[in-house]
C-alpha cells in the first residue's frame, strides 16, 4: 500500500514522532490539529469561533498536500475544553462541511497541548 505524508514542521511532531496527516490507499486522516500560527503560537486564545476556523484550515491545507479536499472528508472530530461554546464550534465546522456533511463528533475534554487553546480538531477523509 502506498503510503504519503505531510509534516507542517512543528517541534511536536519531531519530538513526539507523528505526521500533521498521512495517506494510505484512498484515506486520508488529519492528526489532531489546533489553531497555530506558523511560529507555533495559538491563534485566538479563548475564541473557539475563530480556532476551529483556523485549525480547519490548517486540516484543508494537509488534505491538499495529499491530493484531497473539504470536500473528500467523511469523518471529523472536534475536541472543546468548554461544550457551551458547541455553538460556534459547530457554526465554524459548518462553514467548511455545510456541503459535505461528515459524520461529526464533539466531546468536551480537560484540556489541550497548549493552555490557550480552546478547541483541537481532527478529519478523515476519502480520496477516488
Amino acid at each position: 500500500m502506498d503510503r504519503s505524508r505531510v509534516s507542517t514542521g512543528t517541534e511536536w511532531e519531531e519530538h513526539v514522532g507523528y505526521s500533521r496527516a498521512i495517506r494510505a490507499g484512498d484515506t486520508v486522516r488529519v492528526a489532531g490539529t489546533i489553531a497555530t500560527d506558523d511560529d507555533g503560537a495559538v491563534v485566538a486564545p479563548g475564541d473557539a469561533y475563530e480556532q476551529t476556523k483556523h485549525a480547519f484550515g490548517i486540516v484543508a491545507d494537509a488534505l491538499a498536500d495529499l491530493d484531497a479536499a473539504i470536500a473528500d472528508v467523511v469523518q471529523t472530530r472536534m475536541y472543546v475544553t468548554d461544550i457551551d461554546e458547541q455553538a460556534r464550534v459547530g457554526e465554524a465546522h459548518s462553514e467548511f462541511f455545510a456541503d459535505v456533511r461528515p459524520v461529526a463528533t464533539m466531546v468536551e475534554v480537560s484540556g489541550l497541548a497548549a493552555p490557550e487553546a480552546v478547541v483541537e480538531v481532527e478529519a478523515v477523509a476519502r480520496v477516488e
